[in-house]
């Protein structure tokens, strides 16, 4: 074997990989459990939070006009006796947060 012929197939096998993770990582979402404690580390700078959930599947969301596969979950709050509850949607390929709401107490489910 051609030591040159070996050093092409090398850099053409990691030149190869490099692009294959790039794909892979370009289209791979933000696990949900990552984007959760994310919002939850957000929220815990204004006091302790006392529940969280997330949906686990991603849905599509339009916001200005523009298309996003993203996450919805929900934060619990107590303050000063009384508990908030916000309702967030993220991204999901980067987790970014994209809107959060307080939820009105008198509001039926």
């Amino acid at each position: 074997m051609n030591w040159k012929s070996f050093a092409l197939g090398v850099s053409v096998g990691i030149l190869a990989g490099f692009a294959a993770k790039a794909v892979i990582s370009s289209t791979t979402n933000v696990s949900p459990e990552k984007v959760l404690e994310s919002v939850k580390d957000h929220f815990k700078q204004n006091g302790p939070i006392s529940g969280s959930w997330i949906h686990m599947k991603a849905e599509p969301f339009e916001q200005h006009h523009v298309q996003y596969q993203v996450y919805k979950g929900g934060i619990s709050k107590n303050n000063n006796g009384t508990t908030e509850q916000f309702e967030f949607i993220a991204d999901a390929s980067t987790g970014t947060l994209l809107d959060v709401r307080l939820l009105n107490e008198d509001r039926v489910s």
